[in-house]
């Protein structure tokens, strides 16, 4: 098995895991904020970075039935969110191949604003 190589997103704003700070999304990546999850707000992202997705489920959400996973930090293990594979309603398919990121899983830093005063 080789060894896992994280990548370390340059942005203004970058979504960390809480857990282990592990660079997940930016901020331009966002899609909608408009999104609640277990733990509460969601944003609704276009790209992600550090996670592995679990297996594939079909899951009844509030706006109806799709086919998800899991998303967990590549270095942690940690659950921060979950992907859509597959929406069954046509009004909700502009979520598919889409990652939510679940706010209180995750924490936000100003990644240039530190490169800048290092």
């Amino acid at each position: 098995m080789g060894r896992l190589f994280h990548h370390q997103l340059i942005a203004y704003k970058v979504f960390q895991c809480k857990s282990c700070s592990t660079h997940l999304a930016t901020y331009n990546d966002i899609i909608s904020k408009n999104f609640n999850g277990k733990t509460g707000k969601c944003y609704l992202f276009d790209n992600c970075s550090n996670v592995s997705k679990c297996c594939p489920e079909t899951r009844k959400l509030s706006t109806g039935v799709h086919e998800v996973c899991d998303l967990i930090c590549s270095k942690c293990k940690t659950i921060v969110g979950w992907y859509y594979i597959k929406a069954y309603n046509k009004s909700q398919r502009y979520k598919e191949k889409k990652y939510i990121l679940e706010l209180a899983l995750t924490r936000t830093e100003n990644t240039l604003l530190n490169d800048i005063t290092d």
